[in-house]
């Protein structure tokens, strides 16, 4: 029984398609190689093109040459005085300077241009090469900074490996860029199609490619680091770092294989356009990293204020929302004339969409930077724990972190209605449906209605902080995580154990104000009392002198008297005030002392009598 096709698919059409670009491609391919053997004619030509312009080959090429290295030396040098004088200027006085010594460039190689060559083609030619030596040295510039302040911050001292990824994809770039001047040339002398195509694939293409998957693949280690970033990191970046090298050489290559069968098929792809999308999909996760590391070293600093770090922040998501733009102007654009939609319209909606972003973004960062910095104040960490304990943080500290969840859940779902507005669609159905939701999971689910508001409450009345160390009717330990519907706390033997606010009841909260700590003591009934009453307060001026034990004593260690006598035995007491969670090593210095002062005074310790329970005999 043979199954049908479905509804709409032509099978024969399809084949016809394919029949038809196999044909097309055969054809192009054909016609490439009968367009090289036409090369040496070709080349002729040129030459007698070169010769009725009054120069050669060689002359030409010389003052090529000539004006490369005057023009890409002058920007060299003046950069490097720009470097040296502008070192502690700020990042914009410095890009300016920059700007002003490619302009210089410029200028110069255009007069060394003319005084070597009359007007013209070969002038022309000239000044073609002096704007790609100066576009060429920009780009050069520009990606060598980007990837030595894309390393890590602890590795900023051991710079040779990114050094190298960089001397290696200057002379790719390099390459690329005398490739284009070359293929302009060409195309400026009016030289044949063969001559043309035979230049662009053998002595620019490959070479490229091959020189780009080199340099790559030999410095891949590099390259991940620094597109992993400064921690802590995500797991996706993580493994984005990691495939990074493997994902632009995979591109390059499907790049480059897609170029070459265009061109087959007699549809050449952009040549700028395919090297500006290669030299941003390899620069954007460098230029990220770059960013994302100086926000980060400002994102704590008390100096720098709320809405200016929210704003590094959002520097990044500027960056991928520019790097979108310039693609889609580069290849979006054709493709939506060709289709036939309004160009000014879509440049519009796209122009809100991305306006939109961005202001969701950067409340999205100040929200963030809030949250960091409210952690920060109210999360110090103690001094001297060797076990890397942190202190109890504040009210704020407990509360900001919730409030920073609802705060940008609040932000994405504005944004998203935003969006979806500025594109014309009518959001109150949505908006309904989502509030005829809400009322149906609240009248369904009573219980976790019941734990929030509860929660809500608990959270007011200050009950407990992340890091204190509480007990509920049902569990204790320390207040690890705090969510919307429940509390996690973690026990002395590092279990866990979540309590819905519901369920909590009583709360004893043992990290407040203070800890008095009670220690009793069975001794002999003829004990000289006044003696271990002198012995405890010299353990209690021992202890408060103590520089780790001191600042954590609010009363000295001391003897309360005698508090009870069982069976011929005096029970004598001792007590001390400590902050709460500190009192167990003040504990632990305290029994040591009263040990060795009892065995040096000569006071023993009567052990506490057991009772043994007869057990019946069988009668």
């Amino acid at each position: 029984m043979t199954k049908e096709l479905p509804a709409g698919v032509d099978l024969s059409a399809a084949i016809s398609d394919i029949e038809r670009s196999v044909d097309g491609f055969a054809v192009g391919l054909y016609a490439r190689l009968s367009a090289w053997l036409e090369v040496p004619p070709e080349f002729a030509a040129l030459r007698g093109a070169l010769a009725d312009a009054s120069t050669s080959l060689l002359l030409l090429s010389f003052e090529i040459i000539l004006v490369t290295v005057l023009t890409a030396g002058t920007f060299l040098v003046v950069t490097r005085q720009v470097k040296i004088r502008s070192a502690a200027r700020g990042a914009w006085q410095r890009f300016f300077f920059r700007a002003a010594a490619a302009v210089a460039a410029l200028a110069i190689g255009f007069a060394i241009a003319r005084l070597l060559a009359d007007p013209g083609l070969p002038l022309t030619t000239l000044r073609v090469w002096t704007v790609i030596t100066v576009i060429g040295s920009a780009i050069l510039f520009l990606m060598k900074a980007i990837l030595m302040a894309s390393r890590r911050p602890e590795c900023r001292g051991r710079s040779f490996h990114m050094s190298a990824l960089a001397r290696d994809l200057q002379l790719v770039i390099a390459w690329t860029m005398m490739g284009f001047g070359l293929l302009l040339t060409l195309q400026l002398w009016r030289s044949g199609p063969g001559l043309i195509d035979l230049t662009r694939t053998f002595l620019v293409g490959i070479p490229a490619f091959l020189l780009f998957s080199r340099a790559v693949w030999r410095h891949k280690r590099a390259m991940a680091s620094a597109v992993a970033g400064p921690g802590p990191r995500s797991r996706w970046r993580t493994r984005l770092a990691k495939s990074w090298p493997g994902i632009v050489i995979g591109f390059l290559g499907i790049t480059f294989l897609s170029s070459q069968i265009a061109l087959t098929l007699g549809a050449p792809l952009p040549g700028p356009a395919v090297a500006l999308t290669a030299l941003m999909l390899f620069l954007t996760p460098h230029l990220d990293t770059m960013i994302a590391s100086w926000a980060q070293r400002e994102l704590e600093s008390p100096k720098i204020s709320i809405l200016a770090a929210a704003g590094r922040q959002t520097a990044r998501f500027a960056i991928l929302i520019g790097a979108v733009a310039m693609l889609g102007t580069v290849w979006a654009t054709p493709l939506a004339l060709g289709l036939g939609f309004e160009l000014r319209s879509v440049a519009r909606e796209a122009f809100q969409i991305a306006v939109i972003s961005l202001v969701a973004a950067f409340l999205w960062n100040v929200v963030g930077t809030l949250n960091a910095r409210a952690l920060i104040q109210g999360r110090p960490a103690l001094e001297g724990d060797n076990d890397k304990l942190v202190a109890p943080r504040s009210r704020l500290g407990t509360i900001v972190p919730l409030l920073s969840v609802v705060g940008k859940s609040s932000i994405l779902m504005l944004a998203l209605l935003s969006i979806l507005v500025s594109l014309d669609i009518n959001v109150w159905p949505l908006i309904t449906g989502l509030s005829v939701f809400g009322l149906a999971i609240g009248f369904g689910s009573q219980t976790l209605v019941k734990d929030v508001v509860s929660g809500l409450f608990f959270l007011i009345d200050d009950a407990f902080r992340f890091g204190e160390y509480i007990e509920t009717s049902g569990a204790k330990g320390t207040v690890e995580k705090i969510s919307i519907r429940s509390v996690s706390l973690r026990n002395s033997r590092g279990s866990i154990a979540t309590v819905p606010y519901g369920q909590i009841g009583k709360i004893q909260n043992f990290s407040r104000d203070w800890a008095i700590e009670k220690l009793t003591f069975r001794v002999a009934f003829d004990t000289d009392v006044e003696l271990v009453r002198k012995l405890f307060k010299k353990i209690g001026q021992d202890i408060a002198a103590d520089p780790e034990l001191a600042p954590d004593l609010i009363e000295p260690f001391k003897s309360k008297g005698i508090g009870d006598v069982e069976d011929g035995t005096l029970i004598i007491k001792a007590a001390f005030t400590a902050k709460p969670g500190k009192q167990s090593m003040i504990r632990r210095a305290a029994l040591t002392a009263v040990q060795n002062a009892f065995r040096e005074n000569g006071i023993y310790a009567v052990p506490k009598p057991l009772t043994h329970q007869a057990e019946p005999t069988a009668g």
